[in-house]
């Protein structure tokens, strides 16, 4: 099928107007240099041993560099922006824009029938050219993460995954900031809009685990609609690692959002570079410290890597200030799983250690925030006895859901911490649960 093109010879897509649109919402363009994007395009460099790393956005003019690796170019390290683009023509950014979502990589420019008449190989010594999309919320193509490489290349599986990896986190970062502009200014006239950015930052629908059952849930406070911090996620790493968190910023409104979509970033990021829980959360403290600014916000997780094994999961998890998750075995006992560890956003050097665990048939893990350990049932009189429903409380209930589906756990206890708190939450609270199906008898 030939590719359609305009009368300038670009690809009919370089100017669609939603896509076109999208660019421009995201307020890069013509912006300066920034370590989110810089430290992408420099870990492509690094990971694929290319002299040239981009983070690319593109409208109908031009392709431009929010971030540049291994360009001599003045303007790489300060804020101008005029020798850190070229024109759309001149960029392969056109033809990976024309492929609508899907990667364009090319192992030898210099004899690809796609690539070998454009003036680029020669002017811009291209000898390989390899890049993923960076998509915007509505999956418009807005540019691109790229290397290119001055000899040829052959590019192994391993490199490309990296390199999708990375045009996802530009991707989320991206997504992020827009999310978070659009909703701070509906914060400011809207209540029930404000509640909305709680459910953004919040997956719309966990991702199925092959072979696993999984399920979460999310109820708000009473008496309020203040954007609070507790999220969770549930998401693949990279080859049989997937990872699950659940936090809890300190503080409530816009910048406890903005601290939980960092920290959703950040995991993310990391969780494609390393196993180990606690490697991530220290990086995770790192991030925060450094984009800390004004007053100091504090975050409390339990993260867990694991993967599929022939009798269950195998995994690790960590704790940083956050209560214990739960294991509930098939037999219907429930044991805590997790060693204390700081909180993260505070202090430059935390104690964190990964804790391994197996899950088999019927065991199920459980992740909860402490608005259910803490949960407490309205006052009858002014200073009238209000118990928290506790730890005991938890685990007892966790056992008592022994047979049921994670889905089913999580309505379960929902509905045990309702009855405690007469159906008025005093916090926000957060539920979890990753099961392993029982073996069919």
């Amino acid at each position: 099928m030939t590719a359609v093109r305009s009368a300038g010879g670009l690809p009919r897509q370089v100017f669609d107007p939603a896509r076109l649109a999208a660019v421009r919402a995201t307020g890069l363009l013509d912006t300066g240099p920034e370590d989110a994007f810089d430290d992408l395009a420099g870990l492509a460099a690094a990971v694929t041993g290319c002299g040239r790393a981009f983070v690319t956005l593109v409208d109908d003019r031009r392709s431009f560099w929010k971030s540049c690796v291994g360009v001599d170019s003045p303007a790489t390290t300060g804020t101008g922006t005029g020798d850190r683009q070229i024109p759309v023509e001149d960029s392969f950014c056109q033809y990976l824009i024309e492929l609508d979502g899907a990667p364009f990589v090319v192992d030898d420019a210099r004899t690809d029938g796609r690539t070998r008449d454009h003036p680029s190989v020669v002017t811009m010594k291209i000898g390989a050219w390899a890049g993923y999309p960076v998509l915007g919320p509505g999956g418009e193509v807005l540019g691109s993460m790229c290397v290119i490489d001055e000899n040829l290349h052959e590019w192994q599986p391993s490199e490309l995954a990296t390199l999708a990896t990375m045009a996802r986190a530009v991707s989320n970062e991206i997504n992020l900031r827009t999310s978070l502009a659009t909703a701070e200014d509906a914060l400011a006239v809207s209540s029930e809009l404000a509640r909305s950015l709680q459910d953004s930052l919040l997956p719309p629908a966990l991702r199925p685990v092959p072979g696993l059952e999984a399920a979460a849930s999310y109820l708000p406070a009473a008496g309020g609609t203040t954007v609070v911090g507790d999220f969770y996620d549930l998401f693949h790493a990279r080859g049989p690692w997937w990872c699950t968190v659940m936090g809890d910023v300190c503080g409530k409104g816009t910048e406890a959002a903005k601290i939980t979509a960092l920290a959703r970033y950040t995991l993310r990021a990391e969780a494609t570079q390393h196993v180990s829980p606690a490697e991530v959360l220290q990086r995770l403290n790192a991030a925060m410290l450094e984009q800390r600014v004004g007053q100091a916000r504090f975050l409390t997780a339990v993260y867990a890597t694991f993967r599929r094994t022939p009798g269950g999961v195998a995994g690790r998890l960590c704790t940083a200030g956050h209560p214990p998750a739960l294991i509930r075995r098939a037999d219907g006992r429930v044991q805590p799983l997790g060693r204390h560890g700081t909180l993260l956003g505070i202090l430059p050097d935390v104690r964190l250690a990964d804790v391994r665990f197996r899950l088999g048939a019927g065991d199920l893990l459980l992740l909860y925030t402490d608005g259910a350990t803490e949960a407490r049932p309205p006052a009858t009189v002014p200073g009238g006895h209000r118990p928290q429903f506790g730890d005991r409380a938890l685990a007892a209930a966790l056992a008592d859901c022994a047979g049921l589906t994670a889905a089913q756990t999580v309505e379960r206890l929902g509905a045990v911490l309702s009855a405690h708190t007469r159906d008025w939450a005093s916090d926000d609270t957060a539920l979890l649960a990753l099961k392993v199906p029982e073996r069919p008898s």
